[in-house]
């Protein structure tokens, strides 16, 4: 099969197909070009959403990311990075392998067959001149025999006629041989021409023409072949990236099948435990007997203080808890206290904690530093000629100093540390016994009162009375220093969602629905300090209100 020979007659369709050809070749280029595009975009877009929901550095988000599934969802963000990477790398591939390569080929193609298609044309106009050539011939030999047959005529009637002269006959021979002669020239003349033009004419239709028909059947098919090497070119580009987003599909995966729901859990309590014991049973108080209250051993307020937990009247649920009135002064001036008194001691020691691996950490840095200027002198003084031994000794001293200081305060923490832990004695034989001293008059004074009461004149007593006595003796230089300040501002509202039974001292109990002040916010703990009714306030779990905040309230939050 060859368009040399089947298609010898169809130079224009050829000319068409061929252009054709070229156009839809130039349209699959655009194809990719636009693909490459579209695959850039969604790698943008990709990396942006990674971007968008990845935890921001130094930010309350950012530790909510050791939670399981939050690190699931932190590493599929970064599986979905190197997706948008695999993306990014296809439409490298198809700009390189395919769109750069085709847009030059269509250039090689179209001046080729422009070429060749100039080639025909000039066979044609060569062929056509040899046509004109012959025609004109023709027409000439036609003309010269019509003549020669005109003048032969006229010979013969000139020598038919006896009234002609003999000179005008031989005249009119002469003249009819001469045209006779004209036309057997002529007739060579178009014999040669003809002769040639049929030569010219074969060659034409059975070597140029097919030889150049022949070229552009081949320049079509290479045509046809590239845009197919192309589109396999194009599948296995994106053949080539699935396994690597396999391996990213296969990390979400992973980062799925690693959530552990128990770690969650236990994570949960240790951000949120608070340390206290669940308060104890509550004795039946028989008014008609001497009142018996027992002192609860697990309270915060005997544990850390040294101060008997008692059940008062409605007015003792506004009491703090012991640790919260003590560092009362710090907080109002927004300052945390160094020793962290006024969290709950399970959160109190987890602070401590961190403080204390930070200082080591601190003391290790500034430990390797200390070494590596030790080793630094030791080869000044080895090699003098490399620096002075001297001047790295202000340098030494400083790091040194700086160590001593990091130490002391470590031991400092630890301190504390231990003491929430209960590793060391909590306060000095001297506390202790002032602390025995202190429960003992605490005791004698509660069964005073409820002396007092049974031997009242008239049989009676009043609850004002008995909290009085009780509170006369409880109260210590700190209370006296602090009892008598103006209440905290409040910065807000909050609506109980769920009731709430404040048992332990310096919490403060709620019912569903219920709208109270909000004086604190919840400082990290999982506590909110609200008030009621002005004289009764205490902390509530965060979780149990809706807080609203008021934002003109600001100043008045920092500000005592």
């Amino acid at each position: 099969m060859s368009w040399g020979t089947e298609l010898w007659d169809q130079f224009d369709n050829l000319e068409k197909h061929t252009q054709w050809g070229i156009d839809i070749l130039e349209k699959y280029i655009k194809f990719v070009k636009e693909r490459t595009d579209i695959e850039l975009s969604y790698a943008k877009q990709l990396r942006n959403l990674s971007k968008k929901y990845q935890p921001k550095k130094n930010s309350k988000e950012e530790e909510e990311y050791k939670y399981t599934a939050c690190k699931a969802f932190l590493s599929t963000l970064n599986e979905m990075n190197d997706y948008a990477g695999q993306h990014e790398v296809i439409s490298e591939n198809m700009t390189s392998q395919i769109t750069v390569d085709l847009m030059r080929y269509v250039q090689e193609l179209k001046q080729e067959r422009k070429s060749n298609f100039h080639d025909g044309r000039k066979a044609q106009q060569h062929i056509e001149t040899c046509w004109k050539q012959l025609e004109s011939s023709k027409r000439r030999f036609e003309r010269d025999c019509k003549e020669a047959d005109r003048a032969q005529q006229y010979f013969e009637k000139m020598d038919a006629d006896i009234n002609v002269t003999k000179a005008d006959v031989e005249k009119a021979r002469q003249q009819a041989q001469l045209r006779h002669q004209m036309a057997e020239d002529s007739k060579a003349e178009y014999s040669s021409i003809l002769q040639r033009f049929n030569q010219e004419q074969w060659e034409y239709y059975h070597t140029h023409i097919p030889n150049i028909f022949q070229k552009i059947q081949e320049m079509e098919e290479r045509r046809i072949v590239r845009i197919g090497e192309s589109m396999k070119t194009y599948a296995e580009v994106d053949r080539q990236v699935i396994p690597i987003i396999g391996k990213c599909l296969d990390g979400i995966v992973k980062a799925a099948e690693s959530i552990d729901q128990k770690n969650d859990s236990q994570l949960v309590v240790e951000a949120y435990k608070s340390g206290f014991e669940p308060p104890g049973d509550i004795e039946f108080e028989d008014y008609t007997q001497p009142m018996k209250r027992t002192v609860s051993e697990n309270s915060l307020s005997s544990s850390k203080e040294g101060k008997p937990e008692l059940k008062f009247g409605g007015k003792s649920r506004g009491k703090l808890w012991p640790f919260i009135k003590k560092n009362k002064l710090s907080l109002k001036l927004g300052a945390t206290p160094e020793d962290f008194s006024n969290l709950p001691p399970e959160q109190r020691r987890k602070k401590l904690q961190q403080k204390v691996d930070d200082l080591n950490k601190e003391i290790q840095k500034e430990t390797d530093q200390r070494d590596a200027i030790t080793k630094m002198k030791d080869v000044y003084l080895k090699n003098p000629q490399m620096g002075d031994p001297a001047s790295l000794d202000h340098k030494l001293a400083e790091v040194t100093q700086n160590i001593e200081r990091l130490r002391l305060e470590t031991q400092k923490f630890e301190a504390w540390l231990a003491e929430v832990e209960g590793r060391l004695p909590a306060r000095s034989e001297q506390a202790r016994r002032q602390s025995g001293m202190y429960d003992g008059q605490t005791h004698q004074t509660v069964t005073n009162c409820a002396q007092d009461r049974e031997s009242s004149p008239d049989g009676s007593y009043t609850e004002e009375q008995s909290q009085e006595s009780e509170l006369k003796v409880l109260a210590t230089d700190f209370d006296d220093e602090f009892d008598d300040e103006e209440p905290l501002p409040a910065i807000g509202t909050c609506k109980a969602l769920y009731t709430f039974e404040g048992q332990n001292e310096g919490t403060i109990s709620v019912v569903e629905g219920e709208m109270l002040s909000v004086i604190e916010e919840d400082k990290g703990d999982g506590w909110t300090r609200i008030r009621r009714n002005e004289d009764e306030e205490g902390y509530v779990p965060t979780s149990y209100v809706e807080v609203y905040l008021d934002k003109n309230a600001k100043g008045a939050k920092t500000y005592i």
